[in-house]
């Protein structure tokens, strides 16, 4: 199964979301690879990974396989990236396919679940991710400004199914830093629930100090802050979206 974790506005917890979810799926004994096609590279620099040779730029110019690429941090399998991906899609002279990273994974095997972490914009790359996907997780802060920011997420991906990918489907939209302290949190998933046509994950991840420094020390929170509230929302998503995944399959 291979998920996007997909958000259009930047500092929504993509990331952290992608990165977490990897480990709470390794911690339930999946066999994980997560791609990072986000040519910042933050979550690549989330697991500690600053040194490397290849990234997936070479992958989708067919110039390395996949299996070539692998980096392995708290049991997960990581492709990594950097800026050679911006050169990629920008400094390319030829077309870029929306095919480039399906065509790549098609001779995957042996992962129960394979997630990509995508660019905070809509671009080739991300359309290469959701063109390579079976489902596609959102999260967002729940504020006025993510509520544009879903709208147009929905429409690229109803552009996508119809074009691109027929067989994509939203495994739902994941709350994250939630304060559930602010009347705000609420309207907005009532909101949600109610104008969008797309199951809301019950679980929430709350607002956690422990997930902003993980990052620094190269690892999960999951495996950095345990005990954590960010941790454990994490692995209370991560069952939470196996059993959506149980039901899409």
């Amino acid at each position: 199964m291979i998920t996007s974790v997909i958000n259009q506005k930047g500092g929504t917890g993509k990331t952290t979301t992608a990165v977490n979810l990897a480990s709470a799926l390794v911690q339930k004994k999946k066999k994980v690879l997560v791609i990072d096609l986000d040519p910042q590279g933050n979550l690549s620099y989330s697991l500690g990974i600053n040194d490397f040779d290849h990234s997936i730029s070479e992958a989708l110019l067919q110039k390395k396989k996949i299996s070539e690429l692998i980096v392995e941090r708290e049991g997960i399998d990581i492709v990594p990236t950097d800026q050679r991906l911006s050169k990629l899609e920008f400094g390319s002279k030829s077309k870029i396919s929306e095919f480039m990273l399906r065509d790549a994974l098609k001779k995957v095997r042996g992962y129960d679940f394979i997630l990509i972490d995508c660019p905070p914009s809509l671009s080739s790359l991300t359309l290469n991710a959701l063109s390579a996907s079976h489902t596609v997780v959102i999260p967002i802060q729940l504020d006025v400004f993510s509520i544009q920011g879903l709208e147009q997420i929905m429409e690229t991906i109803k552009e996508v199914k119809s074009s691109l990918n027929r067989k994509l489907k939203i495994a739902g939209i994941l709350p994250v830093l939630v304060d559930g302290r602010k009347r705000l949190t609420t309207e907005i998933k009532d909101y949600v629930k109610q104008n969008f046509d797309v199951g809301l994950f019950k679980s929430e991840i709350r607002t956690n100090v422990k997930a902003a420094e993980a990052p620094s020390f190269g690892e999960s929170v999951i495996k950095y802050a345990p005990a954590s509230n960010s941790a454990k929302d994490y692995m209370k998503f991560c069952g939470e979206y196996l059993r959506v995944m149980k039901k899409i399959s």
